[in-house]
């Protein structure tokens, strides 16, 4: 018979000072054993060493984390093992040992998002999981509103725009405030609903991926409600960026995604629906009968290797703590937008004010407004600096370079960052 408990991990060594210590899971056997730093007082060791967990590529500075999370070394080696597990049991593993492994999964990250099992299901990303909320929708009727603003997710605003469509209801757009700041993006909100009372279904960002902007959604949510609007939530980024769960949204609907911030790997998305919610949202049409919210979105075949690996990442994680590791993304963000702002020429979008950004900020040079301005932005700090960024377009006052740090990388690139940012501003 084949053993269908999950192997052991055999997990790489890392930099020197490492202290190997066991992480247990609840669910899946044979936690990653991830070797962290012993404590010693020196932040910044702590996190070059951390830093020596990843086998980030040094040909250029890597800040375009935003795309995807890249997983530490003990994280990929734990993948790689359920990977090969899978590849060798195949389908006798799947029929007969996975549905097991995958429940008791579902119960950690579940318990990582603050909420029940039977509230969540597993998607390959955030925008399945957000798709199939968003068009499963049927309390919308023929006349009312949909709402969502311009920092919201491509596919989601499309996402809306159909289901709009479909049911005869209006779109209303807004442009949110820049600079924002939390009393003005409340405001923007109150004045979108109060001058739309149609508006029946809001979609929020909870950080957005053009301008890293983190929005109070669980105070515009609970503003919505009290006018009888559902909110949808877009949490792709938030999660592990700056929020360990998602209970305290105190929101129905929600879209996580695994593969981000979380390091976790590509192919793994969660979408959330709370109890007494999931009347609002269809079973998709491939799925018979009502079998909770596993029937509201259907996949087909998945990496369930991703799966499996997804308590070794939360348990990476663990170790370092939430706390530490979103004040470590917004330290690294600060010391090059610290100095950025200092620059004549160059216009950071997103707000200072801590509760309103973590790692994600874009900048512009002033005036410079256009995709083509930007995409030049940005080849000129590749070309010229080896710095990897990404533009981003689709903000209402133009397009911007978008710069993402991740645990792996330094102050030094940071700083580096910022050199390069006001060289090509001085020219």
């Amino acid at each position: 018979m084949i053993d269908t408990r999950t192997p052991r991990r055999t997990v790489l060594k890392g930099a020197l000072g490492f202290a190997s210590l066991t992480v247990g899971t609840k669910g899946v056997a044979g936690a990653v054993q991830p070797h962290l730093p012993v404590e010693t007082g020196d932040e910044e060791a702590f996190w070059q060493a951390i830093a020596g967990q990843y086998d980030v590529t040094r040909e250029v500075v890597q800040v375009e984390n935003g795309n995807w999370g890249m997983m530490p070394r003990p994280v990929f080696t734990a993948y790689q093992e359920h990977l090969a597990r899978v590849n060798r049991d195949t389908s006798y593993y799947s029929r007969r040992g996975f549905g097991r492994d995958a429940m008791a999964v579902r119960e950690e990250i579940a318990d990582a998002l603050g909420v029940q099992p039977d509230e969540i299901a597993f998607t390959r990303n955030a925008t399945e999981a957000l798709k199939a909320l968003i068009l499963g929708y049927n309390q919308l009727k023929p006349g009312e509103a949909v709402l969502y603003s311009d920092l919201d997710y491509d596919s989601m605003q499309a996402s809306m725009d159909s289901l709009a469509a479909r049911c005869k209801a209006r779109v209303v757009r807004i442009a949110l405030p820049e600079p924002a700041s939390h009393q003005g993006l409340l405001a923007a909100y109150t004045q979108a609903l109060d001058e739309n009372p149609q508006v029946r279904l809001l979609l929020l960002t909870r950080i957005g991926h053009r301008t890293g902007l983190a929005v109070p959604v669980r105070e515009i949510a609970a503003m919505a409600r009290a006018r009888g609007v559902d909110t949808i939530v877009d949490a792709a980024h938030s999660w592990y960026q700056i929020d360990g769960d998602i209970a305290a949204m105190d929101c129905d609907f929600v879209g996580v995604n695994g593969h981000k911030w979380l390091g976790a790997p590509l192919g793994l998305g969660v979408i959330h629906i709370r109890r007494g919610a999931l009347h609002k949202i269809d079973p998709d049409p491939a799925e018979k009968g009502d079998a909770g919210v596993f029937s509201r979105v259907h996949t087909g075949t998945m990496d369930i290797s991703a799966l499996l690996t997804a308590p070794d990442a939360l348990a990476f994680h663990a170790r370092i703590g939430s706390e530490r590791r979103t004040r470590r993304l917004r330290a690294l963000r600060s010391r090059w937008v610290d100095q950025a702002r200092t620059i004549a020429n160059v216009q950071i979008l997103t707000p200072e004010d801590p509760e309103l950004s973590a790692s994600i900020t874009s900048f512009r040079l002033k005036g410079r407004t256009s995709v083509q301005a930007n995409k030049a932005l940005a080849k000129q700090l590749l070309d010229r600096h080896g710095i990897f960024t990404v533009h981003r377009d689709g903000v209402a006052s133009g397009a911007c370079v978008r710069i993402t740090p991740a645990l792996f990388n330094s102050m030094a690139e940071m700083d580096k960052v910022a050199a390069a940012i006001a060289a090509i501003a001085s020219n």
